[in-house]
């Protein structure tokens, strides 16, 4: 008899559920005569020794969600769960899974995060140094008081030491990270008193103040993973092919990856299973909630904690990774008696089981709700959705997904041949077709402009200087509508909808940025909707109002067949720079238009040729999260140099001899001189009062993690870094991306 294969179970009865799982040997005797005589609940009695100020018992459904095979092992699984559908299509999504071999799951070690805050250290290298020698000591102390927890072979296993600036106060704080191994307990109390314990050596080391010492209830050390493989032929039914339901729940997959919004729903539909087993087993849901939360947000950006996608035979794979720190022992779980029967039924017999039991749950909730959801959609018709699985099915890659998708959805042949064509074209303008040929039909509107960073040269570019810029693996997209009454600016990922100009009968000249360029090309008369859609990120000094500008000239030019060349928009990209930032280099626009490396000297005309990088070069952009206000340290910039120009000028021309062995180093692929250089740079752009604590600390985070060089980049006063490796960026980036900061690692220059 199969333990979690239960035929018809959704039609009988509570009380012959309650004998069909007993005759299986998942509830005992005394559990059945329990549920029989509805005792198998909290008592209130018990209840008032658990928190304050008790009046009774609230009483929640007990589910069973069925067909469950995980690593090969059945599994019945309890949910404590109020939300009608939960249990239904948690049972049925793993009976799909179950035909195509079930779940797999893993679960790491079960390291508890106690976190220990030392304020006022007077030396804070030696303070960090003096924890790291120290760090035996400090373990030893903390085992000291659980030795139980030891001898079942657990107990405190390691430390970090972490270093942040203070957000409202001046100076630093430290924090040392006391990683514990909690076993099957859930281990809040025993970290608790482990971080009490040793604050008093924590501070004789430091020569500091502990003030928090306190459990982190993000416990990415304890993360469990689930995967799972599914044909199209066993997603098929009710009217929908196989193909077609994968597709859909890979693009509403790829929607909460993308979009916060989206995320944050989809994630919810994860909790739905996982919070409904921490309830029935006891466990403290609103941790792992925070935990998850805080886990799908660790790289800046709200995501998703799922992916799907479809794997080379063409089937759905599906994957989840959370952090799981849970707990099968302990007083609040065993004086519950409904908690007790649970984990009985469910049959874990380890925190890591039980952690692994609730990914491949996590995952299967997930599941039924994407194939709901993408079966609507197939169902309606939507649009969107439908091109999403289109763009998908014709093979285009992540990097140019959303701008194939953007022109499929304009030109309204939603087919997949229509789609391999767009991503073509894409591809062609991406290897360097000129930019101002305009393409056939809807899709001949759209504009792109391209983010860029500074390599070496920001402010000194302003002075005559040269400077070194690469393009971002980030662009903006424009298109343009008849539409309207006046000429309406949107710029939907901001938020932003305005009016450049206003109907005929209160038209005026204006004096924004986007207004000159309509000033300019004689479109000020015009009835217009311009759309912006940007993936280069604002404040950062990367490029972003150069590249809307040039995006929207573009994508102006096409519209109306105004045949521009390139220097012309870039000229009309100046105009627009010279408004937002009062006196831009030029570097921006150039690099919006161009989109490929480039020596840039401002003059009359400017420099700008084009570098030739032979060997790709490996970078990370890493944003702060306080925006760079270029056109503010210019103007610092230009206030100090009119108080002491001879000292600013040396500087500027020491920046310009930096940028010159730059390019020789980069024609002999000498990629350490070049990060040297960087570094360099970085202390010169210091001398100019333009780099802050927040751009120093990213930047050492980078060094410390391998990078050849780093340094800020564009104007500074906040935004963004660049960071130089030596081959594979991955590690700077991850190691960025742990302290909670953006990264994007790219390369740049190389063979096409």
């Amino acid at each position: 008899m199969t333990r979690s294969r239960i035929p018809h179970f959704y039609r009988m009865s509570p009380a012959d559920r309650v004998r069909a799982v007993h005759e299986r040997g998942l509830l005992s005797d005394a559990d059945l005569a329990r549920l029989t005589r509805g005792e198998a609940t909290l008592d209130v009695n018990a209840a008032d020794k658990m928190i304050e100020n008790v009046i009774g018992v609230l009483g929640m459904p007990i589910g069973l969600g069925l067909n469950f095979l995980i690593n090969g092992r059945d599994y019945v699984v309890p949910l404590v769960v109020e939300e009608p559908s939960i249990v239904a299509a948690l049972s049925a999504a793993a009976k799909v899974a179950r035909n195509c071999g079930g779940f797999g799951a893993t679960a790491s070690p079960p390291i508890l995060i106690g976190q220990i805050q030392v304020i006022d250290v007077p030396d804070m290298a030696r303070a960090m140094s003096a924890l790291t020698a120290h760090r035996q000591e400090i373990l030893d102390l903390a085992n000291s008081f659980h030795p139980r927890m030891v001898a079942r072979g657990g107990g405190a296993v390691d430390i970090e030491v972490r270093s942040y600036p203070m957000t409202t106060l001046e100076g630093e704080m430290l924090v040392l990270h006391l990683l514990v191994d909690t076993r099957d307990a859930m281990g809040a109390n025993l970290v608790n008193g482990m971080c009490e314990g040793v604050a008093s050596l924590v501070e004789s080391l430091t020569e500091g103040q502990v003030f928090l010492r306190i459990l982190s209830n993000l416990a990415d050390r304890a993360l469990a993973r689930a995967e799972v493989t599914l044909p199209p032929a066993a997603l098929a039914g009710k009217g929908y092919a196989g193909e077609r339901v994968r597709d859909g729940i890979i693009v509403a997959s790829d929607f909460a990856i993308v979009d916060p919004y989206r995320a944050a729903t989809h994630n919810k539909g994860i909790m739905n299973g996982v919070d409904a087993v921490a309830l029935a087993t006891g466990n403290d849901w609103r941790a792992i909630e925070a935990g998850a939360h805080a886990y799908a947000a660790r790289q800046g950006r709200y995501s998703s904690l799922s992916q799907w996608w479809k794997d080379d035979q063409g089937n759905l794979r599906g994957r989840l990774e959370m952090p799981m720190k849970v707990g099968i022992v302990g007083g609040p779980l065993e004086s519950n008696p409904g908690v007790a029967m649970n984990m009985r039924l469910l049959g874990a017999k380890t925190a890591q089981e039980l952690a692994e039991v609730m990914a491949a749950v996590g995952l299967a909730q997930n599941f039924a709700a994407l194939r709901a959801l993408a079966t609507e959609g197939i169902q309606t018709g939507h649009m969107t959705l439908h091109a999403r699985s289109v763009v998908k099915a014709a093979g285009t890659p992540p990097e140019l997904f959303d701008e194939v998708l953007e022109r499929v959805l304009r030109d309204g042949e939603i087919k997949v041949w229509k789609a391999q064509e767009l991503l073509e074209q894409v591809r062609g303008e991406r290897q360097g077709a000129p930019a101002t040929v305009a393409r056939a039909g809807a899709d001949a509107e759209l504009g792109v402009g391209w983010g860029k960073a500074i390599l070496l040269g920001e402010h000194a570019v302003v002075y005559g200087r040269h400077a070194i810029a690469v393009p971002l693996p980030l662009t903006t997209r424009a298109v343009v509508e008849d539409a309207g009454r006046g000429v309406e600016l949107l710029i939907p990922r901001w938020g932003v909808e305005y009016q450049l100009a206003k109907p005929p009968e209160q038209r005026r000249s204006f004096e924004c940025a986007a207004g000159v360029i309509l000033d300019r090309l004689g479109l000020t008369d015009r009835d217009l909707r311009i759309e912006v859609f940007p993936d280069v990120p604002r404040g950062m000094g990367l490029g972003g109002s150069a590249a809307i500008a040039v995006a929207i000239i573009r994508a102006l030019d096409r519209h109306f067949g105004l045949q521009l060349r390139d220097e012309q928009v870039n000229e009309l990209a100046w105009l627009s720079e010279e408004i937002a930032h009062g006196s831009p280099s030029g570097i921006d626009n150039t690099l919006a238009t161009y989109g490929r490396p480039l020596v840039y000297r401002r003059g009359t005309p400017p420099l700008a040729e084009p570098l030739n990088i032979t060997r790709p070069l490996h970078l990370v952009v890493a944003m702060t999260r306080e925006e760079g206000l270029t056109a503010r340290t210019v103007g610092n910039v230009r206030e100090a140099r009119e108080r002491n120009p001879r000292l600013y000028e040396k500087i500027f021309d020491d920046i310009d001899a930096l940028v010159l062995q730059a390019v020789a180093a980069l024609q002999d692929n000498d990629v350490a001189t070049l990060g040297d250089l960087m570094n360099i740079c970085q202390g010169l752009l210091n001398a100019l009062q333009v780099s802050t604590p927040e751009l120093e600390r990213l930047i050492g985070i980078a060094r410390g993690a391998g990078a050849l060089g780093a340094k800020l980049t564009g104007g500074g006063g906040g935004g963004a870094i660049v960071a130089l490796c030596d081959g594979d960026a991955t590690g700077v980036q991850q190691a960025i991306e742990r302290h909670g900061y953006r990264a994007i690692a790219f390369t740049a220059g190389g063979e096409p």
